[in-house]
């Protein structure tokens, strides 16, 4: 009540949430279960610790998205502004971004160059793929793992820090027999990160982390913040839990928080044992539990508490909401797929018709194809619908050839950098690239000198304005937009040359000189670029949608976040929720289960869950239509609070058809048919 007298804004928030804002010393795990308010209760303690008194840059905050930790900030700074005061310079963003600070400032301590460049996940695959075809590994009569695979096996065994016979045996097991050729790969990939001095994403975790249990840089490390909050923490991996057990002082505090039930992502390495576990890696933990539901209706959250309560191992929170009654869960049975897309559809028009916008309705399922019939007939019938995925604004090859030139402005060792740009011209391919690069290497990597190699003549122009450009880039002390502007005045004449729709693809570098415009230095630029990149581009767009709504499709996981009106669960059967490809194991069914909890939980008025008895499938070596069962998640008593229909025509009863006599006909000839 004192807080209340001193803070009327603590008002606004449930008792649950208000102790966990206003809590004192020591850890806390604050178990948020869905649409209890996690992000509000994140905010308000931010709020409330700077105006108590705590330096806010004394004050780190981690979250998974740049949107998330903008948003809490923001939610915290409107609300100590109502007593007069600012918010302050708190440590708030993403654990890469916040990495990536800690190792530019301590770079020296950690035998790191402060000029290393960060390679995002395309750039750590091409250099992987470099290498291995520079070791061999290509071309011979057995198949060796692909680039994408390798970077994936080498991310797994760093994230879970697990050894390689471990990682395949378990999640690779087709690789197994290239163990030793796998490690003899990632060695020279550590090595060629190390003299080309760049770190990928998993560095960044891994250096802090280092850094964080240092016996003697730890501690001072520790002694920077009074504070640590973690949003999400269900979806840290070991390195990230290593991390906060670090930056764990004497005498500052962390506050994570996190549902159990949603920890959905082991395939990016998140441990969900590190909540469940929280308690004994940090001796004195109170654990406090949201409960307050303020997204479902009740009926919904009666089905959602009942389904996760088959889980083996979790934290015990029954969700209830002020929201009252409504429509109890659809649990609908279906003849086929084309009878579960009809039925989806005539119930997305009925919602419509009754008021609520496409936007607000989402049609959930467990793998991207399973969609595939459901978009065929919504193009059929005009109703607009965006899809979750597709391009992201970095992977396209435009982008990073513009950005591969800034790059090497910044860091002339980047390897993959020069290969880039240098292969854009006409007349360079792998050995004339590799030759010219170690011209540049001659010449103490000096960009400059790339003018004077002398390369076949039909790229003797363009490797001459390279290096003015690159001169002109180091000696230039213009903002980043300038510099980007530069770039493109090289740049556009190839991009005519080499890739089809060059306006499109021109439209897409003004939006990023647009972007650039808000950084004062290129480092900064690029590092956050790849951070926290845009998520789409115009590239290869579509026509345009002149409707101002459309239907939202996604899978669970890219669902995972959000909330709306209305939601469609479609293929809840066993082999699709569950995967098959996901019943290995007991830790594979108890993920599954919190995935099939996460989909449920997105409803905020109206939930269907569907499935149908005959599907159709597209496997090598043949296809065909098989019959599914019901999701084994869907228990009795589950099933118990959900409203049952089913959709489809059923086969004609013949029965009445015959007389007795014509039916006993028939049986005789047809016993007979071997007499």
């Amino acid at each position: 009540m004192e807080d209340i007298q001193r803070f009327p804004w603590l008002a606004e928030l449930n008792p649950n949430q208000r102790a966990a804002v206003t809590y004192g010393e020591g850890p806390l795990l604050v178990v948020a279960g869905a649409g209890t308010g996690k992000t509000r209760t994140l905010a308000y303690r931010v709020a409330y610790l700077v105006s108590i008194g705590v330096d806010p840059g004394r004050i780190l905050l981690l979250t998974f998205t740049r949107r998330a930790a903008q948003d809490m900030l923001t939610r915290a700074a409107a609300i100590t502004s109502r007593t007069g005061l600012a918010l302050g310079n708190v440590w708030g963003g993403t654990f890469h971004s916040v990495a990536h600070r800690l190792l530019r400032t301590n770079a020296k301590s950690m035998g790191l160059s402060p000029q290393f460049t960060v390679l995002d996940e395309t750039d750590a695959a091409e250099l992987m793929g470099l290498l291995r075809a520079e070791l061999g590994f290509t071309g011979g009569a057995r198949r060796f793992p692909r680039k994408s695979t390798c970077l994936n096996i080498y991310s797994r065994c760093v994230n879970a820090e697990l050894p390689l016979p471990d990682v395949l045996g378990r999640h690779y097991p087709w690789c197994a027999n290239w163990e030793d050729e796998l490690k003899k790969l990632f060695r020279h990939y550590e090595r060629r990160k190390h003299s080309g001095r760049l770190l990928d994403f998993d560095d960044l975790l891994v250096y802090w982390a280092e850094l964080a249990t240092h016996p003697r840089l730890g501690p001072r490390l520790a002694e920077r913040f009074d504070h640590v909050l973690v949003d999400e923490y269900q979806d840290t991996n070991v390195v990230q839990a290593r991390i906060l057990r670090g930056m764990r002082g004497e005498g500052n505090s962390i506050m994570v928080v996190g549902d159990d039930a949603q920890s959905i992502y082991s395939f990016r390495a998140a441990e969900v044992r590190n909540m469940l576990d929280f308690p004994v890696q940090f001796p004195n933990t109170t654990v406090m539990t949201l409960e307050e539901n303020y997204r479902s209706k009740t009926p919904i959250l009666e089905t959602t508490n009942r389904l996760i309560a088959q889980a083996r191992e979790r934290y015990t929170k029954d969700l209830w909401s002020a929201r009252g009654e409504g429509a109890r869960p659809q649990l609908v049975t279906c003849v086929d797929e084309h009878a579960q897309d009809d039925y989806v559809i005539a119930r997305v028009l009925e919602h419509w018709e009754q008021g609520t916008p496409l936007r607000d309705q989402a049609i959930l399922f467990r793998a991207s194809h399973l969609s595939a019939s459901l978009e065929v007939e919504l193009g059929r019938r005009g109703i607009p619908f965006h899809k979750y995925g597709g391009l992201r604004f970095l992977e396209n090859a435009h982008i990073k050839d513009v950005l591969a030139i800034l790059r090497i402005a910044e860091n002339a060792r980047d390897e993959l950098a020069w290969l880039r740009v240098l292969k854009l011209l006409e007349g360079i391919g792998d050995a004339t690239a590799a030759a010219a690069l170690r011209h540049v290497a001659a010449a103490g990597y000096d960009p400059r000198s790339i003018s004077t190699y002398n390369g076949p003549s039909s790229a003797r122009e363009h490797l001459h304005n390279l290096g003015l450009l690159l001169a002109d880039l180091l000696e230039t002390d213009q903002l980043p937009a300038a510099q980007l502007s530069r770039v493109r005045g090289y740049y556009e004449p190839l991009l005519e040359k080499l890739y089809e729709q060059p306006e499109v693809r021109s439209r897409d570098l003004a939006s990023l000189e647009q972007i650039a415009s808000g950084f004062r230095s290129r480092q900064r630029f690029l590092v956050e670029l790849q951070l926290d990149p845009p998520n789409s581009t115009s590239d290869l767009a579509g026509p345009p949608h002149l409707d101002d709504d459309w239907l939202i499709l996604s899978t669970i996981h890219s669902a995972k976040g959000g909330e709306w009106d209305v939601v469609y669960l479609v293929h809840a059967a066993d082999g699709f929720l569950p995967s098959d490809m996901a019943c290995g194991s007991e830790e594979e069914l108890e993920e599954e289960l919190r995935v099939a909890y996460v989909a449920l939980t997105r409803a905020r008025d109206y939930l269907y869950v569907l499935w149908p008895l005959r599907y159709y499938y597209r496997r090598v070596p043949s296809s065909g239509h098989g019959y599914a069962q019901l999701s084994r998640f869907m228990s009795s008593e589950v099933v118990q609070t959900m409203e049952p229909k089913a959709h489809g025509v059923a086969p004609e009863d013949l029965s009445d058809v015959l007389s007795t006599a014509e039916q006993a006909d028939l049986t005789a000839r047809m016993r007979s048919r071997w007499d």
